[in-house]
């Protein structure tokens, strides 16, 4: 879940997930919600690794569905 809040400009603000960094939304920001192209791949090496999880019951093996 990512926090949010607007400071007194107006514009919106949320932590980085990997490294809780204040980032802006807006342009500055191309990796948003990361702070950095380093943050984005951390995030996307631990989904890869299945670090990070959706709960849930588990997939069917492929081999498991019919041909029909």
């Amino acid at each position: 879940m990512i926090n949010q809040t607007q400071n007194a400009q107006g514009a919106l603000t949320l932590k980085c997930p990997s490294c809780q960094k204040i980032v802006f939304w807006n342009d500055d920001y191309p990796f948003r919600p990361f702070c950095s192209d380093r943050c984005r791949l951390i995030d996307l090496g631990e989904w890869a690794s299945e670090n990070h999880r959706i709960a849930g019951e588990p997939a069917k093996p492929f081999s498991d569905f019919d041909e029909n």
